[in-house]
């Protein structure tokens, strides 16, 4: 298939791209290049490329100059992480959902009929918890009253009780805690209108916590792995909020990559109309601070610095089953936490 990626020369695009290529598909990309993503311009085209489109898809007439003749796309452009503060709203909604919107309304005008959407566990909020007296419950946003104090385990909403974490899958309560988690909903819900209005296919992979070779540096619209190994590359100590307890589900880029071409070589035998969520995640948690510790390690440097520092837009726990994406298309990860972070730890930046 000749497959558009957008946002394909960035981080987890161009890894989709190298991994179409190698299953025989013609990946085409399309990237506006942004300096939130892109401090310079990649000298070249992701490897497998076989067009390139610099061009924002937000741009009706370029978006559609770039879906000519594709069969299929996934849609990895977005604009991501917390940013900066709550005045990165508007550059969020533009990118994130007014060109998702652009994009999907090229699909329909060109009868473009699947979509492979880049979804994010951000829709949760907080993760899945137990109450030793309640049973399954659902802690509200965290006060900064509490995190200022080091309080930064939600309690039980009912009695207050110590909570115990556990997996979300994907029937689970969207409860978008900032503004990025927002824009990710929005997203699958203008890609489920899509579909339902054209008897399109589309499949949603909500990413846990991506890592892995050609991470953006030193920018704050990047995940947490990045900016450990970005202070790591300057020689200084990570940086670890709160306490360091905070469970993540930290998943490698080529892992994802797979999820994508096994979602989009599946795309065809979903019934017509329909999203599917699937997560996309390790099946094996791990902590911030585990991961900055084996960063520091892996790489010879300092050790990280707990800070006790934190965001109001950051979750506590939230971690994925991942069953639903191995169970009906067969998707396993292939890399593990400790091989996973030592290549990282030795990999270039972008």
């Amino acid at each position: 298939m000749r497959v558009l990626v957008t946002g394909g020369a960035g981080f987890i695009g161009s890894h989709v791209v190298t991994a179409l290529a190698a299953r025989g598909h013609e990946p085409v990309v399309v990237d506006a290049l942004l300096p939130t993503a892109h401090t310079a311009p990649p000298a070249q085209p992701p490897p497998g490329t076989a067009a390139f489109f610099h061009e924002d898809i937000r741009n009706a007439a370029a978006v559609s100059r770039a879906l000519r003749g594709v069969d299929a796309v996934c849609h990895q452009a977005a604009m991501v992480g917390l940013g900066k503060d709550i005045a990165d709203t508007p550059a969020y909604v533009s990118c994130n959902d007014l060109g998702t919107a652009e994009l999907l309304a090229a699909m329909a005008r060109l009868d473009i009929p699947y979509l492979v959407l880049a979804g994010s566990m951000v829709i949760y909020g907080e993760g899945r918890y137990d109450c030793p007296r309640h049973g399954r419950v659902a802690p509200g946003p965290r006060a900064a009253g509490d995190l200022g104090a080091g309080r930064f385990e939600p309690a039980c909403p009912l009695c207050g009780a110590e909570l115990a974490p556990g997996l979300v899958d994907e029937d689970a309560p969207a409860d978008p805690r900032n503004v990025y988690a927002a824009t990710k909903l929005a997203q699958e819900h203008l890609a489920s209108s899509w579909a339902r209005a054209t008897g399109g296919r589309a499949v949603a992979l909500r990413y846990h916590n991506v890592y892995g070779p050609g991470m953006p540096r030193d920018t704050p619209y990047a995940g947490v792995a990045s900016f450990f190994r970005s202070a790591l590359a300057r020689g200084d100590a990570p940086q670890v909020f709160e306490d360091g307890g905070q469970r993540r589900d930290f998943v490698h880029v080529s892992d994802v990559a797979a999820a994508n071409v096994v979602a989009l070589e599946t795309l065809a035998t979903r019934p017509a109309g329909t999203l599917r969520a699937y997560n996309v995640g390790s099946g094996n948690p791990h902590t911030v601070g585990e991961m900055a510790t084996a960063l520091s390690a892996a790489s010879g440097g300092p050790a990280p610095e707990i800070t006790g520092e934190f965001r109001l837009g950051d979750v506590r726990h939230i971690t994925a089953s991942s069953e639903r994406l191995r169970t009906e298309l067969g998707w396993r990860p292939g890399v593990g936490f400790a091989e996973g972070v030592t290549e990282f730890a030795r990999a270039p930046q972008r």
